[in-house]
């Protein structure tokens, strides 16, 4: 390729192509410090002058950069055993498996929640429920940016403190107030692994092996919000809602206990500045310093630059700003459905509250099978696109190669809907709406991990920060969606209720794959972002 550009021809249409660096992996082994001068000033949106590959290693000779030990140092994440990088994605995993399963675990205690707190209004009742996601949409502006600086490990340990201490807190509170400020302050802790996990899985897997990892690591937390109301459900009628926090944090307890011993940092930069301050201690050369740590970078200024990423991202990137839209309308459905169950399964259909929650089965379901066909199944057809279109094995594919999927996906989820709301209408046997469901929640969920994945393979470098900034409108959606569910499904009923959302989810989510398919490349080329530039 030229550094001026090239053209990839796909069947009826081109995808056009920046620069070649665009389409390398900036955190790769090889090329963790010899992109590094040349490209943008962090606090612009514009790229500066080019710098010749002989220019960038003459630099690099430079004996005080701190870099890795050569291409295969095992220090690297991207170079370690498959077994230590599984062991960090199911430990980060479970972190971000709590933080859901509390998001939605309340739902079935709001009725109680609601007697014991004298709180009478329905919208406030879900603003209980959905406040711990409004949480979502601040948290990792702030988090996600500090992991880009502290590390990964600090900033999710820390993170998942705040959330122990005030979802225990939840447990206590007496007042309507209490528990609405407790569970906005545990949201925010909670949120952390929400963009870091993207930055963790870009940090240790390379291109061709993210499907799966993603996957592994996208199953605990996707299911948590399904599995959540299940165990709700029985501890609010056979216990107290009080019990839906305090378990859960003794739950937490554990996996914070095991995140200490097993999870290990898994960002280049600030392994690299551990190595460093090591060798000043060592050999006395206060020089050394990596290529992050240049003179004038001083704390004040990386928080400044590190915590407007997300934002000037969401604010100025086409790519983010669409994937949000359309992953915060899936999402969005995910938590309407979440919250409706209970409406529809104790209310029209008379179960209890414990065996109506084993309901939830279906959305876990479907999230568990769609998340499996989605993981190897783009890891097959990421490879099969890059030997199509000319991309060697040693190359990096486009991130478009993660499209293909999202085709049946779209499909799937309005008829999904649709099945869902019409044969509660009709009140047909419970497992057909829980058939609408599990297709609803199949097709959401391949959709999300797909769109993830783009951005992550789009924005490497700075995952962590892009993850955030599309967290901002998909977890607005999941806080909104429930609070209008009661009015939905109570003024036009389940049929036309659904047939609403599924008319939107054909407008919004079948021209979408073919979109990003066509102009994905060309909004790419226009960001000093891309690839981690």
């Amino acid at each position: 390729m030229a550094n001026g550009g090239s053209v990839v021809a796909f069947p009826k249409e081109a995808l056009t192509v920046s620069i070649a660096s665009s389409f390398k992996e900036k955190d790769s082994p090889q090329h963790t410090y010899l992109h590094h001068n040349g490209s943008w000033d962090e606090e612009s949106t514009k790229p500066g002058p080019s710098v010749s590959e002989d220019s960038a290693l003459e630099e690099n000779l430079d004996p005080n950069i701190v870099t890795w030990d050569g291409p295969n140092d095992p220090a690297n994440p991207k170079n370690w055993s498959r077994a230590r990088k599984w062991a960090n994605t199911i430990v980060a995993s479970l972190f971000a498996f709590i933080s859901p399963l509390s998001s939605s675990m309340a739902a079935p205690a709001l009725v109680h929640i609601g007697n014991d707190l004298h709180i009478s209004n329905s919208m406030d009742l879900q603003l209980v429920l959905s406040v711990f996601l409004l949480a979502y949409s601040f948290g990792p502006f702030i988090l996600s940016p500090c992991s880009e600086i502290w590390g990964r490990k600090r900033v999710i340990h820390f993170g998942n403190l705040i959330f122990i201490t005030f979802n225990t807190a939840c447990g206590f509170a007496s007042t309507k107030n209490e528990i609405i400020a407790f569970r906005f302050i545990a949201g925010l802790g909670g949120s952390a692994t929400l963009g870091i996990g993207a930055g963790i899985l870009s940090d240790c897997w390379p291109a061709e092996e993210r499907g799966r990892g993603t996957t592994i690591y996208q199953l605990a937390p996707v299911l948590g919000p399904a599995i959540g109301p299940i165990a709700g459900g029985f501890i609010s009628e056979y216990a107290t809602w009080r019990w839906t926090f305090w378990s859960l944090s003794c739950f937490n307890v554990a996996i914070q206990l095991a995140g200490l011993l097993f999870f290990q940092e898994t960002y280049a930069p600030r392994i690299l500045a551990i190595k460093a301050r090591e060798l000043r201690q060592k050999t006395g050369n206060q020089e050394l310093r990596t290529e992050w740590q240049k003179e004038g970078r001083t704390l004040p200024h990386l928080l400044r630059v590190s915590l407007t990423r997300p934002w000037r991202l969401l604010g100025t990137q086409p790519t983010i700003q669409l994937l949000a839209l359309y992953q915060a309308f899936n999402f969005g459905m995910l938590y309407l459905f979440i919250s409706s169950f209970p409406m529809l399964w104790t209310g029209r259909y008379g179960m209890s509250t414990s065996i109506g929650s084993l309901n939830y089965c279906s959305l876990a379901l479907g999230l568990l099978v769609g998340a499996q066909i989605c993981g190897p199944l783009t890891d097959l057809v990421y490879k099969h696109l890059k030997k199509r279109y000319g991309h060697g094995d040693d190359s990096k594919g486009l991130p478009e190669f993660r499209i293909p999927l999202m085709i049946p996906a779209a499909f799937i989820v309005p008829c999904g809907i649709f099945l869902y709301g019409w044969s509660a209408e009709a009140k047909l046997f419970w497992i057909v709406p829980n058939i609408g469901a599990a297709l609803f929640a199949s097709g959401s969920i391949i959709s999300y991990l797909c769109t993830q994945m783009y951005i992550v393979d789009t924005y490497a470098r700075y995952a962590a920060s892009a993850s955030a900034a599309s967290t901002f409108l998909r977890s607005l959606a999941a806080f909104s969606f429930p609070l209008f569910v009661p009015y939905l499904f109570n003024s036009l009923g389940y049929g036309l209720g659904s047939s609403t959302l599924g008319l939107a989810a054909i407008v919004l989510g079948i021209p979408a794959p073919f979109l990003f398919w066509r102009y994905g490349a060309t909004l790419r080329a226009r960001s000093p972002f891309a690839a981690g530039g």
